[in-house]
Parts: C-alpha cells; sequence; structure tokens
C-alpha cells in the first residue's frame, strides 16, 4: 500500500507541475504576444505618411500644431494609450527651417496664418516665427495672409507678419494689455501645518522663487521686477503692431485701458484688421487678389517632413544643436529635463566628435539644482576649450539656466526671453506639527550629538542649524556670481549689483551685458558659423539623447498613466503647478531657481 501511495503521489506531483509548466509557457506565449502586438501597433501608429505638396501650394501656419522648442528624448511621448493615437511635435529648429525653404519653393505661393488653437508655442517662439515670416516676405515677395475668429495678444502679434489680416465677423479680439501673475501657498501650508525654512542669501532680495511658501502676495521687489518684466513685453507686442498696423504706440495703451477693441467691428474701426470675413470668403479672395485656382493648403509640420538634407553636403563640418530644456536636476533621469549626468554624456559627444566645428547649445530652463548646474557648467567649460559655443535662448533662461550659459563664446536672446536670475535659495520643510495635529502621528529620536537629527524633515532648524546650512547657500552664491564675471567679463561689483535673483528681459539683459545680441535660433546659428570661420561650407545637425527600443515604451507607460490618467486630466491648466508645489515641498539642498513660473494674463 505504501509503494502505491508513493506512486499516487509522484503522479500527482507530475501532474501538479506539468500543469505549472503549461501555465507559465502558455501565461509567457500570451505576455510574448501582447508585446508584440503592442509594439506592432505602436510601430504602425508611429509611422507617417509620405506628403505630397502640390504644385500650388499655400503653407498653413497654426499654433495648434504642437510647437516645441526642443524634441522629447522619450520618441513615444506623443502616443497617447488612452486612445492609441499618435501626436506629432514641430520642434522650433524644424519650423523656421521650413519656412526659410519655402522662400525658393515654386510649389508653395504663400503663408497663410490661421490660428484654430492655441497650442503650445511659448511667445520666444511665437517671436522666432514672426520674424522668420517678416523674412520669408522680404526674400520671396510672396502673400501673407493672417485670418481667425478669435485673437488673443500674442496670436495677433504673430498675425501682424501678414500682408492682410482679416477676422470673423462674429468672433472676438483682445486688446488689454500684459499681465503676469502666480499663486501664493502659504495659506494652505498653513492649514496643513507645515512649517517652511527659507535659506535666502540678504543680497538675494529678488530671489522670489520661494516667496509663494511664505508670503500671500509680491514683495515690493519681486513687484518691481515683475512690473518690468510686464512692461517690456508689452512694448515689445505694442512695437510689432505699431510698425506692422501704423497705430501709435501711445493710442495702443489708451486703447488698451479703455477695452475700445475687443469686437471684430471695433478692431476694423482702429486699423488692427483689414476686413471682416467668413472663412469661405478669405479663400476666394485669396484665389482672386493672388490669381490662384485653388487654395490648397499644407501644414507648416507637413511641409517640414518633406525636407531633406543636401547629400553634396554630408562632408562639410558640422554645427550642432544641443537643447537643455526644463529643471536642472542631479543625476540621470527619463524625462525631458536637463540631467547633470545626461547632457554632460551629451555635451562630451560634442567635444569627441572632429567633425563638430561648432555647438549651439539651446537654453530654456527656470534652473534648479545648483550642483547639477556646477557640473554642466564644467562640462561646458570643457567643450568651449575645444570649440566655438554659443547659447540661444529660449522662452526662459534663469538662475541654473543661466549658470550653465556662462561660459558661453557668446550668448543669443530673444527680445522677450526671461533670464538672469543669479541667485540661489534653499528651503527646509518640517512636517512634525502637521502630522501631529492632522494624523495624531508624533516623532521622537535619539541622538549622538547636538545636531544629529537636524536633517529629520520632522522639526525646524535652530538657530546654530539654520546659520551652519547658510554658509552653504552663501558659498554657492558666491561662486555664482564669480563664474558669472568670469564667462561674462565682466567686474564683479557690476554682477553683484545685476544678481541678487532679479530677472531680466533679453532686451534689458542685452543693455545690461549679461546676454550679447537680441535674436532667435537663426541669428545663434549664424553667430556659431562665423566664430568657426566655417563660411558656407558646414551642416547643422541637431544632438540628442533620445531613449530607445523597450525603455522608452517603459517610460511612457510609467509617465503616460500618471500623467495623462489621473492628475493631468483633473487638474487641466494647473497641472504644472501642482507638479512645480510637488517637486518644491519635497526639494533639499541648495537651488538656483527662477522666481517662479510665470502666468501670462492673455495667453
Amino acid at each position: 500500500m505504501e509503494e502505491i501511495r508513493k506512486r499516487e503521489r509522484h503522479l500527482s506531483f507530475g501532474k501538479v507541475f506539468l500543469a505549472s509548466l503549461l501555465a507559465v509557457v502558455a501565461g509567457s506565449v500570451v505576455s510574448g504576444l501582447f508585446w508584440l502586438g503592442l509594439f506592432s501597433s505602436i510601430s504602425s501608429l508611429m509611422q507617417s505618411e509620405t506628403v505630397a505638396v502640390p504644385e500650388e501650394a499655400v503653407l498653413h501656419i497654426d499654433l495648434a500644431e504642437n510647437l516645441v522648442d526642443a524634441p522629447s528624448r522619450n520618441p513615444m511621448s506623443q502616443l497617447d494609450f488612452a486612445t492609441m493615437s499618435v501626436g506629432r511635435q514641430l520642434t522650433l529648429y524644424n519650423a523656421l527651417r521650413a519656412i526659410e525653404a519655402a522662400q525658393s519653393d515654386d510649389r508653395i505661393k504663400g503663408i497663410y496664418i490661421n490660428l484654430a488653437g492655441a497650442g503650445t508655442a511659448e511667445v520666444a517662439a511665437i517671436e522666432e516665427l514672426r520674424q522668420a515670416i517678416l523674412d520669408f516676405k522680404a526674400a520671396s515677395g510672396k502673400f501673407v495672409v493672417a485670418y481667425n475668429s478669435v485673437y488673443s495678444q500674442w496670436g495677433y502679434y504673430l498675425a501682424t507678419a501678414a500682408d492682410r489680416i482679416y477676422i470673423e465677423p462674429e468672433g472676438s479680439f483682445e486688446w488689454a494689455g500684459m499681465s503676469m501673475s502666480t499663486l501664493f501657498f502659504k495659506g494652505l501650508i498653513d492649514k496643513l501645518g507645515v512649517e517652511m525654512t527659507i535659506l535666502r542669501p540678504t543680497a538675494c532680495k529678488y530671489k522670489s522663487a520661494v516667496e509663494p511658501f511664505f508670503r500671500t502676495d509680491m514683495s515690493p521687489e519681486n513687484r518691481e521686477q515683475t512690473q518690468a518684466l510686464a512692461d517690456n513685453m508689452w512694448g515689445v507686442l505694442k512695437a510689432a503692431v505699431s510698425e506692422a498696423r501704423g497705430i501709435d504706440t501711445a493710442e495702443l495703451d489708451r486703447l488698451a485701458d479703455n477695452l475700445e477693441v475687443m469686437l471684430p467691428q471695433e478692431a476694423l474701426e482702429h486699423k488692427f484688421v483689414d476686413s471682416l470675413m467668413y472663412v469661405d470668403q478669405v479663400v476666394e479672395t485669396m484665389k482672386t487678389d493672388y490669381d490662384l485656382s485653388d487654395v490648397e493648403l499644407v501644414s507648416l509640420g507637413d511641409y517640414a517632413s518633406t525636407l531633406t538634407f543636401d547629400v553634396d553636403n554630408l562632408t562639410a563640418p558640422k554645427v550642432a544643436i544641443v537643447y537643455a530644456g526644463g529643471m536642472v536636476l542631479d543625476g540621470s533621469g527619463p524625462d525631458d529635463n536637463i540631467y547633470s549626468e545626461d547632457f554632460s554624456q551629451t555635451l562630451q559627444k560634442a567635444i569627441d566628435d572632429d567633425d563638430i566645428a561648432a555647438v549651439v547649445v539651446r537654453v530654456n530652463s527656470p534652473g534648479g539644482s545648483a550642483l547639477a548646474a556646477d557640473i554642466i557648467w564644467r562640462q561646458m567649460e570643457l567643450l568651449r576649450d575645444k570649440k566655438p559655443v554659443i547659447i540661444s535662448m529660449g522662452q526662459t533662461a534663469a538662475s541654473g539656466g543661466y549658470y550653465i550659459s556662462a561660459p558661453a563664446d557668446a550668448i543669443v536672446a530673444d527680445r522677450t526671453t526671461l533670464t538672469g536670475s543669479i541667485g540661489v535659495y534653499g528651503q527646509l520643510p518640517a512636517f512634525g506639527k502637521a502630522l501631529e495635529q492632522k494624523l495624531g502621528i508624533t516623532y521622537d529620536a535619539v541622538t549622538t550629538n547636538s545636531h544629529s537629527d537636524a536633517a529629520s524633515g520632522m522639526k525646524p532648524l535652530n538657530d546654530a542649524e539654520y546659520a551652519a546650512v547658510m554658509r552653504g547657500v552663501d558659498r554657492v552664491y558666491a561662486r555664482f556670481t564669480a563664474l558669472v564675471a568670469e564667462g561674462r567679463n565682466l567686474p564683479i561689483e557690476k554682477v553683484l549689483d545685476l544678481a541678487g535673483g532679479r530677472v531680466w528681459t533679453g532686451v534689458e539683459a542685452q543693455q545690461v551685458g549679461l546676454v550679447d545680441t537680441c535674436g532667435g535660433l537663426k541669428a545663434a546659428l549664424a553667430v556659431a558659423i562665423d566664430k568657426a570661420g566655417l563660411g558656407d561650407n558646414y551642416r547643422i545637425v541637431e544632438l540628442t539623447d533620445e531613449m530607445t527600443g523597450l525603455m522608452a515604451v517603459l517610460s511612457s507607460l510609467n509617465v503616460k498613466v500618471r500623467e495623462q490618467i489621473t492628475a493631468r486630466n483633473e487638474l487641466g491648466d494647473l497641472y504644472d503647478e501642482y507638479r512645480r508645489v510637488e517637486s518644491m515641498i519635497g526639494r533639499r539642498g541648495v537651488y538656483a531657481m527662477m522666481p517662479y513660473v510665470f502666468r501670462f494674463g492673455d495667453r
């Protein structure tokens, strides 16, 4: 009987083992088929269709095309897992390149600016796009027409590059001036019971990145600099409208103060637009006025995708564009921020590539970790020792963004760029009181020395601990200002006068010596070509650190599920503010960060 039982147990084990093995194999096959199907679906989605440009085409420019300053490191960043559809990003460089190519393309008869959506374009990108359209007109003599049903102020700014501006008769027009605002969270922090310790050098009176966490409104210094920024950006907009439409700037202010231009008829009466029309009437007018048999539109993105590189120029020296966009952070990471380790490796590629004769670093960053900025600063120094390095500043190149720009041979900023903010700060939240009062959780500890638990995050710093931490903050500020003085060849006294965390527009920064000239990405490329002595023998390449394969898929899954299905859908336009608060409260160390992300009241 015992022998029979043993055989039965062996048979039973064998059945269970075989069933388990079959389950594992089946599971592996199903999993493999799932991933194969997912990759196949993604691959088919991401394959772009071939675009045919008609022989009589009109280039269509719409900010809803998702115009971005830099390409995403993750090629799958535009994949929406909820709909399994792929959006397309149009980088500013490719947009500018397409408009320039259209000048000499006989198939492109003109440009139609129709702003159907707000899109993602920043003000500085709109400024560069507008200049490219003006260059298109001057070089080609071709027409440019703008039409929209609703004009925001910066949308209208772009439209003023057109020969004629039309508006839908029942649309709306905005002309009310500039506002810049932020949200303050002190009341919320007080309600939560979190105690914030702010570490800011006395000299950094304009460094207001932490003001939302200990004030309920702007400090006098912050209000002073913010008012100056708003006035300067409003000045850029007014000057463009005045030149394009022949309206005196004083009259433009008067109209804004009295809200006299809100309706299409009012925009027509005050010469902001040329006529009130519906879209079909605009199409017929273009056909008649410009002798077109039909108006066949090709989007800027589609047209850019058809451009090829000159095969006869493949051996020419390269001018590389390197993108530095997002927050400056320590180490390595999967998203579109400037990680010190990853970005340093990209710069090292530029150093090692003997075919690269010059480098343009496109900076669009409010700053971040002072340590990460210093690591990148060193790598920029090493790059500059080998070849010319030019900075092209986008919408924001402030604080840590300016820190990494300082070593360059030249700095080119857009007029509406927000830059400077030469200053640092630290902050340490203490959660002990909040945990006890809100959740009944208490904290206790044993220590070997007087301040062993100073960094516990449970209690505020005492005077001795505060003084010790401030030594590090002051040291970072001294180094930051010294590096700016060295990089910009300015006396340290002048740098200290310009620093203190103050933010400047590109126009102001040029006047005080923090940048060399105002212009866009194309202007920075021209400076790089000139400094490298390349003449007409060069080719432009984009040097990126793009994730590939499974890493890109997994990164997208992680980010997309969290952003698209949860917080982003719930918070909408406030999502970026939420992410900022989330990261700020949990931050330790010394940061070189712009005062805060400005919210433009007219966008």
